[in-house]
Order: structure tokens, then sequence, then C-alpha cells
């Protein structure tokens, strides 16, 4: 899947078009390094997202297509915020 729209289904970022707005601004790093919004995210990437001051890291466990908001956050893991 798409790092934009898993960023979205997620529910890491709101909107598709804004997740791939961060991804053309370079606040989105996969692995350590900068990625592009067509990057194909795969179970145990680590992707940091920087929201202004804030840097939010987590571990990817689980891709999918769609997902009910109440189990978005098992998608993901959090290590830092």
């Amino acid at each position: 899947m798409r790092l934009d729209k898993y960023l979205k289904v997620a529910r890491i970022i709101k909107r598709r078009t804004v997740a791939n707005d961060a991804c053309d601004a370079s606040h989105v790093r996969v692995n350590g390094r900068l990625a592009k919004a067509s990057y194909e995210v795969k179970a145990g990437d680590i992707i940091e997202v920087s929201f202004g001051s804030r840097t939010l890291s987590i571990r990817v466990t689980d891709v999918r297509e769609t997902t009910r908001k109440a189990d978005a956050p098992e998608m993901y893991e959090v290590l830092s915020e």
C-alpha cells in the first residue's frame, strides 16, 4: 500500500492529500530515509512523521486497505511521540 494511503487509513493524518503534501515537503521518513508518497509500506517499517516541532515514530504492524476508526491503532505501534 502507498505511504500516503497508509497514513490516512491508519488515521495518523486525516486526509490523503495532506499525507501526500507532508511527504512532498520532506516531513515523513521511513526507516531513516525521506520517503515519497508512492513508497510501498510493509509490516516492520518504522515511519517518522514531523508535526511542527513534534515527531511521531511508529512501527507498522499491519497493512489493511480499509479499517474502522476503533481498529486503526492496531495497524501500528507507537515508538515515541
